[in-house]
């Protein structure tokens, strides 16, 4: 079967590079051809969350939809047209359409609550572009419809009655336990621009943790400086080459999150990704965190200043409890979420996709 992806991401972006990338070599196993085609390029996504860049956003932009109208050129050598979160970022689903009309089978895989109106603020100018029906619109063309949790399938079983769930998940044969060296402890939030302002949830926590305690925080992707009075905090910039050896290098992950509509339809990935590693993870109770996460059996969850503090302060104190949680948070994660456990559920999809179309 020849396979066109549709992706808005290059390798950089954490959700086709979960969602699809990953999957490739056993699709390639199985005799499959495929073609991944993403609408920003590498040099675009270095600056695409970030201020300012109009006129390099512009160009870029100019860019990926000429690729894309080439792309709609060459469906026609492709059995089945993939499509992770969207075609195109802006205005109504027209591509998706014109493959609809071109009777080509159309997976669609979504990982967020993208039907909600939620914009980057680096890119707020652009919001007025949205189109607010446009994933109910892709979800009822599609042959088969894939999501990352229980929120998202209520939401597109409205609109199509071929949706499966499956998590994003992660290769546990890269992303392994890895002994800590000794040294200072290390407290770990591993995130993106997009997600740092969620650090504001554990800011008090912090605060009162490092009076008590001695220990690095280390914030990853934030995209800029981190600064909370008090507290020891080692600022890093996000490198794809380093992804692994950040979850690693942490004693306890912290995941702090706002109990909103948008942070319900996420697929609580950085628990998942912690969790492959042996790290003993601390997060909000919101969405699909409190279906992954048992409390005090692999990883702590916590809904307020005392519980975040409460929680973290039994971790650091207690190095075996620390292996321990970790431990049964790698089993989860081996069991639920690795690559080879939903495999099988994405062959499948890709059989049905060749299903009469949806109307």
């Amino acid at each position: 079967m020849n396979i066109l992806f549709l992706v808005p991401y290059p390798e950089e972006g954490p959700s086709n590079r979960y969602r699809i990338e990953q999957y490739l070599p056993y699709l390639r196993q199985l005799g499959h051809y495929y073609w991944v085609r993403p609408f920003w390029n590498s040099r675009a996504y270095r600056i695409l969350y970030k201020n300012g860049y109009y006129f390099k956003k512009a160009f870029y932009f100019f860019l990926g939809t000429l690729n894309r109208f080439i792309d709609i050129l060459a469906v026609f050598k492709y059995d089945v047209v993939f499509i992770h979160r969207e075609s195109y970022p802006f205005g109504p689903p027209f591509f998706e359409w014109l493959i609809h009309k071109f009777k080509k089978p159309i997976i669609f895989d979504f990982d967020d609550a993208i039907f909600l109106q939620n914009f980057n603020p680096a890119n707020r100018i652009y919001r007025f572009l949205k189109f607010s029906s446009k994933t109910k619109k892709i979800v009822n063309m599609s042959s088969a419809v894939i999501v990352a949790n229980k929120f998202l399938e209520e939401y597109a079983l409205r609109y199509n009655s071929r949706v499966y769930i499956i998590p994003t998940s992660i290769d546990t044969e890269k992303f392994t336990i890895k002994k800590r060296d000794a040294g200072k402890l290390v407290i770990g939030w591993i995130g993106s621009p997009t997600t740092s302002p969620y650090l504001n949830i554990i800011f008090d926590a912090m605060r009162k943790l490092s009076g008590r305690y001695d220990f690095v925080f280390k914030i990853v992707g934030a995209g800029k400086p981190v600064v909370i009075k008090g507290v020891n905090i080692q600022n890093c910039d996000w490198q794809l080459e380093r992804e692994i050896l950040d979850f690693q290098s942490i004693d306890i992950g912290v995941y702090p999150l706002p109990d909103t509509l948008w942070v319900r339809g996420k697929a609580a990935f950085k628990a998942i990704q912690y969790m492959s590693v042996g790290v003993p993870v601390v997060a909000s109770p919101v969405g699909m965190a409190k279906e992954i996460i048992q409390d005090g059996v692999n990883g702590f969850l916590a809904g307020s200043d005392e519980e975040w503090v409460k929680k973290i302060s039994i971790l650091i104190e207690d190095r075996d409890l620390r292996a321990r949680i970790g431990l049964e948070g790698r089993k989860t994660a081996e069991q639920k979420f690795s690559v080879k456990a939903n495999v099988e559920i994405l062959k499948h999809v890709i059989g049905v996709s060749k299903a009469p179309l949806v109307c």
